[in-house]
């Protein structure tokens, strides 16, 4: 077993659990970093406008990442269980053919949408006073796609090795890069969100290439010669089963938000920028569930692969409950400060940001509630998605995004006029409705019939 593979199928459930998610928590947190620099930062020496270009920009350039995180997430757990499986041949065939997947898939939507931005910002309605902002952060984040894309991969295949240390140093040092280039071209340069997203790129583009550099150069399993990428058939054909469900799941998820940010726009910047605030910050409140629930993907991969059910299900219920203590600490915060988390991202000398911060205790006082549901609803996909039964969590996503989240949000925002707050119960809603879902179908038991590795 080389430095880059540890066995998450042998000892303590919960050490392993806490050993393999932490590294994970922390990568992710340091990760989000990226775009909560940008809102502050842009917040703090542009003003609310550029902070709304940033929040819209960033929310269509995100759909498109979403499809990558999809298929890494394919890509994560097929290791993971030919991993526990001890097939070699079928891990560095589907490495090989994840990489050239994404490669292609990054070169295609980079110049598809950068030829489409202007009409989607359009259809989002987007403010007047945000619309060049917008564009602007999201050309220039297209335009880093293949950084974005070649991080999420190397990261995918290192975690379904078990190994969730390595994607931590690297994205620690894109996280710097990012702030420092953050400061000097936005508040020295006044680059305003165009500045925030050449940060955003570079760092990511440093964080791939010192990534690549450091597994070649410690003999990995693949070795980013040209002869070694390629489409393996029978492994493209299992990566694409896997993942492009999860894949449509994230977009039709980032589509529903996306809804919501074109309902907001109609409010005005100011609440536009306040739900961007919001939504930044939601981005660290989630960390824990999705960071535990990846791990539990992960590590019930490799137990499934190698046949213990038995463990798997021990991994969903410890992450679920390690889950839960850090979501209720985080939901009660959020309830006694809501006013210090807003103003974080305003300039006390703005005079937009009394306006910000109110249009944002309005939409944090009903979307705060998702933060007691979603540690359960995550760590079942987890187990959901590391059984390879991603077509369940696709089918359980759609519906809540599609069927719950935006009627919700529209029929509270607008048809009750409640406003912002409204608008906030939509993400609760949708909440509760897969988690339902996501309870019946593990006590059908279905989750256990075998998918990749076939015994």
């Amino acid at each position: 077993m080389s430095k880059f593979e540890n066995n998450l199928v042998q000892g303590n459930v919960v050490t392993q659990l806490i050993k393999f998610s932490l590294p994970f928590l922390i990568s992710n947190l340091i990760q989000s970093l990226y775009s909560v620099a940008d809102m502050v930062i842009v917040g703090k020496f542009s003003g609310a406008a550029s902070m709304s270009g940033v929040n819209i920009g960033g929310q269509v350039s995100f759909i498109i990442t979403n499809m990558v995180f999809g298929l890494c997430v394919g890509g994560t757990v097929l290791i993971g269980q030919y991993l526990g499986a001890n097939d070699r041949k079928a891990l560095k065939e589907t490495i090989g053919t994840l990489f050239t997947s994404l490669i292609f898939l990054a070169i295609s939507l980079t110049v598809i949408m950068i030829a489409v931005n202007g009409p989607i910002l359009k259809v989002i309605q987007t403010p007047p006073e945000s619309f060049d902002e917008a564009k602007r952060y999201f050309i220039i984040c297209m335009l880093g796609t293949i950084f974005i894309f070649g991080y999420n991969a190397l990261s995918a295949v290192m975690r379904g090795m078990g190994d969730s240390k390595n994607p931590l140093y690297f994205v620690t040092i894109a996280c710097v890069t990012n702030i420092v280039l953050d400061l000097i071209l936005v508040a020295v340069f006044k680059m305003g969100a165009s500045g925030a997203a050449i940060a955003t790129v570079v760092s990511q583009a440093i964080s791939m290439i010192l990534c690549i550099v450091y597994l070649s150069k410690n003999n990995f399993i693949f070795d980013f010669k040209l002869k070694s990428f390629g489409f393996h058939k029978e492994r493209l054909k299992m990566l694409l089963r896997i993942g492009i469900p999860t894949s449509i799941q994230n977009v039709s998820s980032g589509i529903s938000f996306l809804f919501l940010t074109a309902l907001v726009n109609t409010f005005g910047f100011e609440a536009s920028a306040a739900v961007g605030a919001v939504g930044k910050f939601n981005g660290f409140a989630i960390l824990p569930p999705v960071a535990m629930a990846n791990s539990i993907s992960a590590m019930s991969a490799q137990n499934i692969g190698a046949g213990e059910i038995g463990r798997a299900k021990k991994t969903m219920f410890v992450g679920t409950a390690i889950s839960l203590i850090i979501s209720w600490g985080i939901f009660f915060f959020v309830t006694a400060c809501p006013q210090l988390i807003l103003e974080m991202f305003v300039d006390a000398n703005d005079p937009s940001a009394q306006s910000v911060i109110s249009h944002g205790l309005e939409y944090i006082k009903a979307f705060k509630f998702d933060y007691l549901i979603v540690p359960v609803l995550f760590c079942l996909n987890g187990l959901y998605i590391g059984s390879g039964h991603t077509l369940f969590t696709l089918i359980n996503g759609l519906l809540s995004s599609l069927l719950f989240r935006i009627p919700m949000s529209y029929l509270f925002g607008m048809a009750f006029d409640l406003g912002l707050m409204g608008v906030g119960i939509g993400a609760p809603s949708a909440s509760v409705a897969a988690l339902i879902l996501a309870i019946i179908f593990y006590f059908s038991g279905k989750w256990k019939n075998l998918v990749i590795i076939k015994k």
